[in-house]
């Protein structure tokens, strides 16, 4: 098993940002973006994958989550200037950027305003701009998803309440009641594959995100919710978009919208993957895919 050694690093404004550094001889670095909510806590076989392809997976918790100072008011774009910080720390320039879920946006964000030191970004199953024109943002979403942006912009005080217990019943649930706490998001192949270790991995990087408070979740859901800050189709870094078509959690349309707005944005969008799976399955060919581009 591969171990990470947990480091802080300070952000420009003097934020503390807490990183997970594998340790080991590399010759590429590739920091992962965690979902929402989440924490730089990596499913094992991911770094077991990289390091076999000589990458050091970094990783680290935005704003609010686990070790992370909260940045109340972000935008999406402000993750720039942290990955940044990381970059220097690391004494590492050139380095990729892979975004899953709910970090699909920030890592976007690294490739439009980072030109100099990103050298691609992959894409997993992320969310598209909130106010993107020709994007159907809910049709094929889960209603419990679908019901949270709702009232967000219907009653935001309702909503920071909501948060407030949602994160309180994440620190409750167990990996066995996952399936039910999330009926409304899984699809069917989604539902086969959480289980065992994955499940167990992923209720604990949710639950160490959201140790400290709920702050980080809901300043990182306002924020994919508001402008990101920067355009998408500014981007000229390398990025692929992968996405597939049985995602409730961010359904398929958001992958093909990315696809078709990023400039020469490569893509594998199939009909088979879930949000789950997708990441399950895929993730040695997207390390393979950031590999290439050193």
């Amino acid at each position: 098993m591969i171990e990470a050694e947990t480091r802080s690093v300070r952000a420009r404004d003097g934020r503390e940002l807490r990183v997970r550094v594998p340790g080991g001889d590399y010759e590429r670095c590739v920091l992962a973006m965690h979902g929402m909510p989440g924490s730089s806590l990596l499913f094992g076989p991911w770094l077991e994958d990289a390091a076999a392809r000589g990458i050091r997976l970094v990783s680290y918790d935005r704003p609010g989550y686990g070790g992370s100072s909260p940045q109340p008011r972000h935008s999406v774009a402000d993750c720039a200037a942290d990955v940044n910080a990381i970059a220097a720390a690391l004494d590492v320039d050139r380095i990729a950027v892979c975004g899953w879920s709910g970090g699909g946006p920030y890592a976007l964000a690294c490739a439009a305003m980072l030109p100099e030191l990103v050298v691609a970004t992959a894409l997993l199953a992320s969310l598209g701009p909130w106010d993107a024109p020709g994007l159907d943002f809910f049709a094929g979403m889960g209603q419990d998803n679908i019901d949270d942006i709702m009232l967000y912009f219907a009653d935001p005080s309702a909503a920071r309440e909501k948060n407030v217990q949602d994160r309180d019943d994440v620190l409750a649930t167990t990996a066995e009641q996952l399936v039910d706490a999330l009926a409304s998001l899984l699809s069917e192949p989604d539902i086969a594959v959480l289980t065992g270790e994955f499940a167990e991995w992923l209720l604990r990087a949710e639950q160490g995100g959201l140790a400290p408070g709920d702050q980080g979740w809901w300043d990182d859901g306002a924020a994919k919710l508001s402008p990101w800050g920067f355009d998408p189709e500014s981007t000229r870094a390398p990025v692929k978009v992968w996405h597939g078509r049985q995602d409730r959690f961010v359904p398929f349309q958001h992958g093909r919208w990315l696809a078709d707005h990023i400039p020469g944005a490569e893509s594998e969008l199939n009909d088979t993957d879930g949000h789950l799976t997708l990441v399950l399955e895929r993730m040695g060919d997207v390390h393979e895919w950031l590999a290439n581009h050193f």
